[in-house]
């Protein structure tokens, strides 16, 4: 159960900062949905289901089962709507095969001293091994090693080449693209990873908000009055340091997830991201942010 204070005032009203955060992180959501004719009647039966889950599921007494009043009480949600909720299966869309499988090539590729050169790049991969004694490795080797099933290279790379991945070089040797962490093409795989991504750092802050401990790592740089020259310079350093360090990160990942194969307990993930963001800041107090570092 969730065991947290009661955060609303005196009057039964949750705190006005955090409405007011809500509000402000909602609008570059609506944004999306309004460029993708996503009603509000359409998110508004979503949302309703997902107060009913997350009700059902975080905030239980022991492993009491939930009433379907109790839902209604704490959620709001008329008692016949939680009723039909509950009733019906879970929706939930799991990984996309192809995503799945292309985003554990390249964490293999960036992450395996055996496809990076002496700078810890990933080198550029002939389609096919030479021959046996070469001892260079190939894109086949790649997909052998980490699919372990029957799937054909060839179809992986006509995709990651069609989606920016991937390019051939004129020794038509498979060449990573430097920024693979995030494709420039490819619908599916933008919002299968906006979810994945901004689900994880919402849940960061959200624990971080409610008082969890230890708290996650949440932390950001923020300026104004900066000229647009003075931005992309520093849009330029953040896209070099924050590869840097996800590059980083994923070796030690890849290099812990093979040691932790003979262990028990693996039931645990981690998820470490970057991003940065500029825009023309409005001059009223509410949109203006202060200089400075922010600790989230």
């Amino acid at each position: 159960m969730n065991n947290l204070p009661d955060q609303t005032n005196s009057a039964g009203r949750p705190p006005e900062v955090l409405v007011a955060a809500i509000r402000k992180l909602l609008r570059p959501l609506v944004r999306l949905m309004l460029s993708f004719q996503i009603t509000y009647p359409f998110i508004i039966n979503m949302l309703k289901s997902i107060y009913v889950e997350v009700a059902d599921e975080e905030f239980k007494f022991g492993d009491k089962r939930q009433s379907d009043s109790r839902i209604n009480l704490l959620t709001g949600v008329h008692r016949k709507d939680v009723k039909r909720l509950r009733s019906e299966s879970d929706e939930s869309l799991s990984t996309p095969r192809n995503i799945s499988i292309g985003a554990q090539l390249i964490a293999y590729w960036l992450g395996s001293e055996e496809f990076l050169d002496k700078s810890g790049q990933p080198l550029p991969l002939p389609l096919r091994t030479p021959s046996q004694k070469s001892g260079t490795r190939s894109f086949d080797d790649l997909v052998e090693m980490v699919c372990k099933q029957d799937i054909r290279p060839r179809v992986i790379l006509d995709e990651w080449l069609n989606i920016g991945i991937a390019t051939l070089d004129e020794n038509q040797r498979v060449k990573l693209n430097t920024g693979a962490f995030t494709p420039e093409k490819g619908f599916e795989e933008k919002a299968f990873f906006f979810g994945k991504n901004l689900h994880d750092h919402l849940s960061a802050s959200t624990q971080n908000l409610m008082g969890h401990k230890p708290s996650y790592f949440d932390r950001s740089v923020y300026y104004d009055n900066l000229t647009l020259d003075s931005v992309q310079q520093l849009s330029q350093l953040a896209n070099e340091v924050g590869m840097s360090a996800l590059t980083t990160v994923n070796k030690s990942a890849l290099a812990l997830q093979k040691q932790d194969q003979a262990k028990s307990g693996k039931d645990h993930r981690i998820n470490f991201g970057i991003f940065n963001y500029n825009t023309v800041y409005k001059s009223d107090a509410q949109d203006k942010d202060k200089e400075g570092e922010h600790h989230a």
